[in-house]
């Protein structure tokens, strides 16, 4: 199990209590320093069985400087989404955790971490 996080993001830091706390065994990946590629990017929406414009933190400064609320948002246009995340990883939504049995979630509540740890 891996887990994408920003350690300064309160929900990042409640997901990890959780796994601590379930004694979950985990790998931490701070994505701000140890950047996704576009291909991991790829691997972590097939898992997910989400789009990039699902994960995409369109609030941040980086979104609103792409003008990306006006991005379409369909397969022609998703390397373009992917290569925005891949360049600007705090677009990612976080956490993401990646389970055992090969898939993922976001990770935003102590339901979908839990959820995580059951698979």
């Amino acid at each position: 199990m891996e887990i994408w996080i920003n350690p300064a993001c309160s929900k990042c830091r409640s997901a990890i209590s959780l796994l601590d706390a379930e004694g979950a065994d985990y790998t931490v990946r701070r994505y701000l320093e140890d950047v996704p590629s576009a291909e991991e990017i790829r691997e972590v929406l097939t898992r997910l069985g989400l789009e990039p414009w699902d994960i995409t933190r369109t609030q941040e400064a980086a979104a609103k400087e792409l003008d990306l609320k006006d991005w379409p948002r369909d397969e022609a246009s998703r390397d373009r989404w992917i290569t925005a995340l891949a360049e600007h990883p705090k677009l990612i939504q976080r956490p993401i955790i990646t389970a055992d049995d090969g898939t993922a979630v976001v990770g935003r509540t102590d339901e979908a971490v839990r959820d995580a740890l059951s698979r």
